[in-house]
């Protein structure tokens, strides 16, 4: 019929991201420049164990000059075939290329560089996440070209399902011979959620070229704009001097956290690691996974963090999308608190917050006290309640909560360059203890005293030479792995016991 081959697309998406919807707007942005074109999908699977597929040809011979013939197309995607593959979430490019679809010769990867977490990796006592830097490096094997970017975010940041900006990543490809205008008018002919898809789909066609990703154009704020200059400038640092995946978003993470000052702290935090990394040999290993971890610890989730996420605007849209709640349609959202003296004390000067944690102490029912709150944060009053303690990000420096953490950071830093001037696995074993330091309240008590637990009576003495350094690291990695099965702290306990019972430590002269 033809010499000319059609342009073959496979895009894997998640179960409510719009896949269909975006192959739709695909097939109708061929047909309105006069493309034949033909699509099917294939339904995925429950419990984030595959995505749905969806497969799109388009000959890109206009219908007027094929004489009334009609092309013959694929139903299913070939091995080998595929000229465009989009993947909304990271594994499931992982899983195209398995399947023998990305090929050198030919396929443009679009993928997000987003985890949605499998039942299996969240399922797993201890880090069961796969590593996605053996993905990404995956694709830059098998991929001709790759656009690789947070889709998720993109489309979180311009207020748009993620489809959307799929679709623009598409159209910004420069492999379809559509015009990004003709996928613009496929967008308004669906007519649903016209203005928050065109968003999405501009935000696409932006990371084609590299810009940022936003919905709403320049800042208009003058403070907003040097806020983003400093940024620039410190990533472009970070680029030159440090230049690892981790540290770039987790300098992104802590300068929207608090500000670019904080972001900074944690760059400085790294460089004695980074030193350290290349005197003792660790390969990047060292200074990366400090830098996944540190932003991880310097980012706590305190009394202000939490407020800042109730009132998120997306977690307003998210559940809007979840209640199918029509726009200008009023909702409530009831948030259920229950805060008692430690949570107060967070806020307070460091002096104070002693002196009130001291009475608690004294007196256990004022410890035991907690304040039962049901908030509707999509009031205007249970907004504003929220908005508030938000407000006090600046006084968050000033906090008893941000003292402890950033002595307790100092601390664990402390310790990691000690132990990897004795062995770089022992460094690597004291980083993975940070996992333990979580949350607010309880749950924050219980991680700092298996922490110190571990640090008084594994590290320090391998640190003094008491201890053998190999035969430490096995010690660090149960101790660790029993603070985490056993959030009691029974497990650890019978786990130190045992440590202590077989060391042969030497009776120090009194």
């Amino acid at each position: 019929m033809t010499a000319t081959r059609p342009i073959s697309i496979l895009i894997a998406a998640l179960g409510g991201e719009g896949g269909g919807v975006l192959t739709n707007w695909i097939v109708a942005a061929a047909a309105g420049a006069g493309f034949p074109a033909q699509s099917t999908s294939i339904p995925g699977v429950a419990q984030r164990t595959g995505a749905t597929t969806y497969y799109i040809e388009i000959l890109p011979t206009p219908w007027r000059e094929l004489g009334g013939r009609r092309p013959v197309l694929a139903l299913t995607p070939g091995v080998g075939d595929i000229d465009i593959a989009v993947a909304s979430e990271l594994m499931e490019a992982g899983r195209t290329i398995a399947g023998g679809f990305v090929t050198r010769d030919r396929t443009l990867m679009i993928a997000s560089t987003g985890r949605v977490y499998t039942v299996a990796e969240k399922a797993a006592m201890a880090d069961g996440r796969y590593d996605p830097d053996r993905i990404i490096k995956a694709i830059e094997a098998n991929a001709q070209r790759r656009l690789l970017f947070d889709i998720e975010q993109a489309a979180k940041d311009c207020g748009a399902m993620i489809n959307a900006v799929m679709l623009g990543a598409i159209a910004g490809s420069g492999r379809l011979p559509i015009a990004p205008d003709i996928f613009e008018a496929a967008i308004r002919a669906d007519g649903k959620a016209v203005d928050s898809n065109l968003r999405g789909f501009h935000a696409g066609l932006a990371a084609t070229t590299h810009a940022t990703l936003t919905g709403s154009g320049e800042p208009n704020s003058k403070r907003a704009r040097q806020t983003m200059a400093a940024l620039a400038a410190l990533e472009a640092e970070i680029a030159a001097t440090m230049p690892i995946p981790y540290v770039m978003e987790g300098a992104r993470r802590l300068a929207a956290y608090q500000d670019i000052a904080y972001a900074r702290l944690y760059l400085n935090r790294l460089r004695p690691i980074q030193e350290l990394d290349a005197r003792v040999g660790g390969d990047g290993k060292l200074l990366s996974e400090t830098a996944r971890h540190l932003a991880v610890r310097m980012s706590f989730e305190d009394v202000i963090r939490v407020a800042e996420a109730k009132i998120d605007p997306e977690r307003f849209r998210r559940i809007e999308r979840e209640l199918g709640v029509k726009r200008g349609e009023p909702f409530k959202i009831f948030d259920f608190l229950k805060p008692g003296i430690e949570e107060f004390a967070q806020l307070l000067p460091p002096s104070w917050a002693r002196r009130l944690l001291s009475l608690a102490e004294r007196h256990h029912g004022l410890s035991r006290l907690r304040w039962g709150m049901e908030i509707n944060s999509a009031s205007v009053s249970g907004f504003l309640r929220f908005w508030m303690l938000a407000k006090l990000k600046a006084w968050r420096r000033y906090s008893y909560r941000y003292q402890q953490e950033q002595a307790a950071i100092e601390n664990w830093l402390a310790c990691i360059r000690e132990a990897a001037e004795r062995s770089t696995d022992l460094s690597m074993e004291v980083i993975e203890l940070a996992r333990l330091i979580k949350g607010y309240g309880d749950t924050l008590k219980r991680g700092m005293s298996n922490f110190r637990a571990i640090e008084t009576r594994v590290i320090r003495p391998i640190l003094s030479g008491q201890i053998d350094p190999q035969r430490g690291i096995d010690a660090v990695a149960s101790a660790r792995t029993a603070a985490l099965v056993d959030p009691d702290g029974e497990a650890l306990e019978k786990c130190l016991a045992e440590f202590e019972k077989q060391a042969d430590f030497p009776v120090a002269a009194e």
